[in-house]
């Protein structure tokens, strides 16, 4: 069987990061799986894939505009990949909409799979969008949610379409996390010392990962604690966390790191991990954060409360003040910090990787046997 995994890029982004360590383990496992991108900037993902040199990379468009994402005309050159394989899996929008497009181009002759990452996108909210969007899910043979929280989103959303979805919970490499090494404060970045306490979330700059409820939350909090920030994205995003930081005179209390390679090292490294965002499905990062060996607070977020609820700490969605007095106590109370570092451990160890493939694969023959 010939699977292609289809996504927008391998930018930073769960569902990026997801492919980005899964291939490998298809490919192990005798599917041969290609990768399809809509657009590619040499990304730091892309350029790991290429590494591993495991499988076909596609991709539609390599330029400095992420805008060309968004070209309706890449539909055509998505058509004419599709023929090649037997079964498409695709993560998304537009690729959502375009792999759709370019299969009816087809007649329909590749199985669809879709997984649905979020509980929440703004198409849901615009009366032609949604209607467009539920009629895109119509297509696809199988809809794959993430979380218990994302299966309810989606029933709600597309009620007559319940009968295809299934349930696989994301996974991540717990071994990969288990391995990495330490590094000092210092080793982080060169303005932080041993004696800081540092607050590390690892999330793309978009207005759904709510950074700025972090960033505020350190007017409540001594001068020792720090925040530092892996990611990237929306440039207007990012210059709105920008221009929150020299706002709130927090120059040298919060640090904007980028993509970076050694991310576990970082969160294994620093105090706290936190994820603020407004709503998610499984986010990879919050599982990778409960397996560092720290503590882990998140918003009380769709997507979130299902997976750190009675195991990491929760804080209302926006309440930079509550967020502050949590991350006070884990810092003055050690039996408290770990506490919360075991619940954390314990609650990871139930999303490894291997278990979801093992589940994807055996969707993937479920899918191709009804053709």
């Amino acid at each position: 069987m010939r699977v292609l995994q289809i996504i927008n890029s391998l930018g930073t982004g769960g569902a990026e990061k997801l492919l980005l360590d899964t291939i490998p383990l298809y490919r192990a496992q005798g599917i041969e799986m290609d990768i399809l991108l809509l657009w590619d900037n040499d990304t730091m993902f892309t350029r790991e894939l290429q590494k591993m040199n495991c499988c076909k990379i596609h991709i539609i468009k390599k330029s400095n505009r992420i805008q060309d994402i968004y070209n309706p005309f890449a539909i055509f050159k998505i058509a004419k990949l599709l023929k090649q394989y037997d079964l498409a899996h695709v993560h998304l929008f537009p690729a959502q909409y375009y792999v759709v497009f370019a299969n009816l181009w087809n007649g329909r002759k590749t199985k669809l799979v879709f997984t649905e990452h979020s509980t929440y996108n703004k198409r849901m909210a615009t009366p032609i969008l949604n209607i467009l969007d539920r009629l895109t899910y119509c297509f696809y043979d199988k809809i794959v949610s993430i979380s218990k929280d994302v299966s309810l989103a989606l029933e709600k959303h597309i009620p007559t379409q319940k009968q295809k979805i299934i349930l696989i919970e994301n996974g991540v490499n717990l071994e990969k996390i288990e391995n990495a090494s330490l590094i000092s404060k210092n080793e982080i970045h060169p303005n932080l010392s041993d004696t800081d306490f540092v607050l590390c979330q690892v999330s793309a700059f978009r207005a759904g990962k709510d950074q700025l409820t972090l960033i505020k939350s350190l007017q409540y909090l001594e001068e020792k604690f720090k925040i530092v920030l892996i990611g990237d994205g929306s440039e207007s995003e990012k210059e709105k966390i920008i221009e929150c930081i020299k706002h709130l005179k927090l120059e040298d209390r919060v640090f904007l790191l980028g993509i970076k390679s050694n991310i576990y090292s970082i969160i294994k490294s620093v105090d706290i991990n936190i994820l603020s965002s407004k709503f998610e499905g499984l986010s990879i990062s919050s599982i990778e954060g409960m397996a560092s060996g720290k503590p882990f607070i998140a918003s009380n977020a769709p997507g979130l409360a299902e997976m750190v609820k009675g195991y990491g700490v929760l804080f209302e969605i926006g309440n930079q003040k509550e967020l502050a007095q949590h991350i006070v106590d884990l810092s003055i109370d050690s039996s408290y910090y770990q506490s919360v570092v075991l619940s954390c451990k314990l609650r990871a160890a139930e999303f490894d990787s291997a278990k979801m493939v093992a589940q994807h694969i055996q969707l993937y023959i479920e899918t191709y046997g009804s053709k």
